[in-house]
């Protein structure tokens, strides 16, 4: 297949790998006696896999919180290996010695393999978080250890056998390990021919200095100066505008007219047109922009363009479902008052949906960008499949027929004078947890039958590969958990625990598979031997995973208010309330009131089709007028590169794309010899530096005394509260609801094609004592309003009138109604007051209907 990243002068190289990104990253050579699996590596790995796995399980509940990384393992592993080879007797304990020698790059990747897998807390830990807290289901320790372990481990079956997909084919490169491997090389003083022979600094002290001098600067954004961080400047100069205005003709309006400063420059809950940031927490929080090749980062930059930029605003300023009574930007779901959306109000006292409290209370409404954000996922997951179908079908069904495919590099070649791990490993693997899989659903009441769980592992299955080679030569991945949540709540509604399990194991099938792969790349890389990979994962994970919950469990038989707002230690639990609130929206509420037909969201169901289409067309535009710039494009990372959002913003993306054009693409052309020389060094040293300026942080200034040091002084001077006084920080909707009143319902996508009413109308026309409530859409606003509003709309065929003049505008907006009619043929809007009205229109039809004649159920 046409892979963008390959040099094209690749045909020339033998002895090294044929990517430029590769070689300047990964040692040619290897040394295959050099000791990995000793008594050191295993002992300093197993600690790592207690002592890391337990911290982040703790600081995980806590608010605000940290964690220990990565990075941070490669660094503080290093000198503690260097003092054990100085100082423990080099003497034999059962024949195996306890100093083998000098501390070797080998012991060191395995030793960081095994602290990096327990890395963040067990994905799972949160199911039985939100049982105990939410649904006061509070089971076994056995119930608690099968379900994580059958959850992180059965993913490392499906990863096995992707591996010969995703591990040994040169193109897939794994971006995101040729930084961790350039700081090995640099720790270890490893040289090599693909580093290049610049003069200057060595690459040791280039990262020491790089690594001191941004710990020590991180403490400004980080700290003395968050304003750094969230460098909204536009917003400052308007701190509260909202962008509200009596008429609009066009998003282009407010634009122009500097009117919506906070929607389009803020970046809490706007765009991001401010640009800039200076904290490189926020540029690499989706990823190091050092480490992603240019033309995948082009692709994610245009997507956010193209949708958060452009469709986005647009749609947020023509009101479309009702948005601007909310932020344009938000995580959180809202009611129909513009208030945040109290899942408890519409809960039976078995945490299960109360039909007529639901009623009452209020639809579940989305922010535009996040629900963009839902269709955006819905594309993804359809255009991935017809991506890798047409794009990458051949080099798959080769290896599926057990034939070479790509032409082996170096690495290939090196890495095949070791023993591989034999297929029926995995098998094994996978066969003992899907039992505890089965066991932990069906001994115990988790509302989720087999059936469900094998459905989970399918989609698992399917969407490893694809994703997978996404993700191996992007630096991105593809999220699956939005596809999940859907199908669970349209096959199980009304069963939150089953809708939290069925995500898990699709989403962490997939997640904990590419975990496993990228890091069997990593010990690809750096030449070690495939069956000590596989046992120090497998053994890390089960020790990490026994490490999250007796850690879990303590803290909640031991600490006080566990996860209660006014804790007074600060474990509320943010997150445990997050997955408990998607346990709501996706299994009590569920999709078939969001996304179905006549629901509000319903038109983003057809962002499959749109999904599926697009791909197709990059393809025949391919073929049809092969160059270089459409090799380059790629559907499913245009669609699914801002699957972060939220909870990531602008800030994290605009910044991010800025700073990989400048390293990626203009250093990289103009002096290569540099980037092939620092490039990874230095992403390395930025990240390095965040992992230890935020432990710095928080161990010394903010968990003693519970955040209370300077809250007079630093916290509260102009630099840290800046950007919390502008609308943007508040989350400032345009629109605001009177009080006892509520906006309603409706799909308002034929306000694209009419003119913009004035949005006072959309709460004056709701007051109860007014007699009549207004329909949420626009259409019965211009019912209201007489003849010279139904005029300016489109012209429909209404009883006593005069055949309409038809011209080719009339005729257009006529075609443009019935084609938005397609998908919504009759949608009833609500809603209540002694004269009730309701408007209703059909392909046809357009007129009040009077509350007398109305049918009790017209949907």
């Amino acid at each position: 297949f046409d892979d963008p990243n390959l040099d094209e002068d690749a045909g020339r190289m033998e002895d090294d790998s044929p990517y430029p990104e590769v070689r300047c990253a990964v040692s040619n050579v290897d040394d295959p006696e050099m000791p990995a699996s000793t008594v050191r590596a295993w002992f300093m790995g197993i600690m790592c896999a207690v002592i890391f796995p337990g911290l982040n399980q703790f600081m995980y509940f806590r608010w605000p919180t940290t964690a220990v990384g990565q990075l941070v393992a490669v660094l503080l592993s290093y000198p503690v290996g260097r003092l054990w080879a100085r100082t423990i007797p080099q003497k034999k304990l059962f024949g195996i010695s306890l100093n083998p020698g000098p501390f070797t790059i080998k012991e060191h990747v395995l030793i960081t393999i095994m602290a990096s897998v327990g890395g963040k807390s067990a994905y799972a830990t949160d199911i039985v978080a939100v049982q105990r807290v939410y649904y006061e289901q509070t089971y076994s320790f056995a119930y608690q250890w099968m379900l994580v372990m059958s959850t992180q481990l059965i993913g490392f079956s499906i990863g096995g056998v992707s591996r010969r997909f995703l591990v040994s084919p040169p193109s897939m490169i794994w971006p995101a390990n040729l930084v961790t491997c350039a700081l090995f090389n640099t720790l270890h003083s490893q040289e090599y021919v693909g580093m290049g022979k610049r003069a200057g600094w060595s690459r040791e002290r280039f990262f020491t200095v790089c690594l001191v001098a941004a710990t020590a600067y991180y403490f400004f954004p980080g700290y003395l100066f968050t304003a750094l961080s969230m460098f909204t400047w536009v917003c400052w100069i308007a701190p509260q505008n909202c962008g509200k205005i009596n008429t609009v003709i066009s998003p282009l309006t407010y634009f122009a007219f500097g009117q919506a400063v906070k929607q389009m420059f803020g970046y809490s809950s706007g765009m991001g047109m401010s640009i800039l940031t200076f904290d490189w927490a926020q540029i690499a929080y989706i990823g190091s922009p050092l480490a992603t090749p240019w033309w995948a980062a082009a692709n994610i930059a245009a997507g956010f363009v193209i949708f958060f930029w452009v469709l986005t605003p647009i749609l947020y300023y023509k009101n479309v479902w009702n948005s601007q009574f909310m932020p344009i930007m938000s995580r959180m779901s809202y009611d129909n008052k513009g208030q945040i959306y109290d899942v408890d109000r519409i809960l039976t006292p078995e945490a299960t949906l109360d039909v007529e409290k639901y009623k009452n209370y209020s639809p579940l409404y989305l922010p535009t960008a996040f629900a963009v954000s839902y269709g955006l996922s819905f594309a993804s997951i359809t255009a991935t499949i017809v991506h890798t179908i047409l794009y990458l079908r051949k080099s798959i069904m080769v290896r599926i027929r057990g034939g070479i495919g790509e032409r082996p590099d170096i690495h290939a070649r090196l890495m095949a004078s070791y023993k591989q791990v034999p297929d029926y490993w995995y098998f094994v693997i996978f066969v003992a947890m899907f039992a505890f899989g089965v066991v932990s659903i069906e001994v115990w009441p988790t509302q989720m039958p087999v059936w469900a769980l094998t459905l989970a592992l399918i989609i698992g299955f399917i969407y490893t590969i694809p994703i997978g080679i996404i993700q191996a030569m992007t630096n991105q991945q593809i999220a699956i958990n939005v596809i999940a949540e859907l199908v669970v709540g349209y096959a199980l509604p009304g069963r939150p625990i089953a809708m939290m399990m069925f995500k898990t194991y699709a989403y962490i099938g997939v997640s904990q598979a590419l975990r496993f792969t990228s890091d069997f790349k990593l010990g690809h890389y750096m030449k070690i031997a495939p069956r000590p990979m596989f046992w120090c994962q497998v053994v890390a994970t089960i020790i990490a995973g026994t490490t999250n919950l007796a850690v879990q469990s303590w803290m909640f038989s031991n600490i006080p208010d566990m996860c209660s707002q006014t804790q007074k230690d600060h474990f509320i639990c943010p997150n445990t309330e997050v997955f408990y609130t998607a346990s709501i929206v996706w299994g009590v509420i569920g999709p078939a009131n969001q996304f179905s037909a006549g629901q509000t969201y319903y038109p983003l169901m057809f962002f499959f089709i749109i999904g599926a289409v697009l791909p197709l067309i990059a393809y025949y535009f391919l073929k049809r007028f092969p160059n270089r710039f459409l090799q380059y494009v790629n559907i499913p990372l245009v669609l699914g590169g801002t699957n972060l959002m939220p909870p990531a913003t602008a800030v994290n993306y605009v910044p991010w794309a800025i700073v990989g054009f400048t390293f990626q693409y203009v250093v990289r052309r103009r002096h290569f010899s540099w980037w092939a020389k620092y490039n990874y060094v230095l992403s390395a040293a930025l990240d390095s530096s965040v992992a230890f300026g935020s432990l710095l942080i928080f161990f010394c200034l903010e968990f003693p005394r519970n955040n209370t040091i300077g809250e007079n002084t630093i916290q509260k001077w102009w630099g840290n509260t800046v950007y919390m006084k502008t609308a943007d920080w508040q989350s400032a909707p345009v629109l605001h609801v009177d009080e006892g009143t509520t906006f309603g319902y409706g799909i308002s996508l034929l306000s694209f094609f009419l003119p913009h009413p004035d949005p006072s109308l959309l709460t004056s026309c709701a007051a109860p004592q007014s007699g009549r409530v207004c329909h949420a859409g626009l259409l019965c606003n211009y019912l209201r309003n007489g003849a010279a509003s139904r005029r300016r709309a489109i012209r429909p065929h209404l009883p006593n009138r005069s055949r309409p003049r038809f011209t080719r505008r009339s005729i257009a907006r006529f075609v443009l109604f019935h084609i938005l009619s397609l998908h919504d043929r009759l949608t009833l809007s609500i809603l209540g007051g002694p004269d009730m009205r309701i408007c209703v229109f059909s392909p046809v039809v357009l007129l009040p209907w009077p509350a007398s004649g109305a049918p009790t159920d017209i949907v």
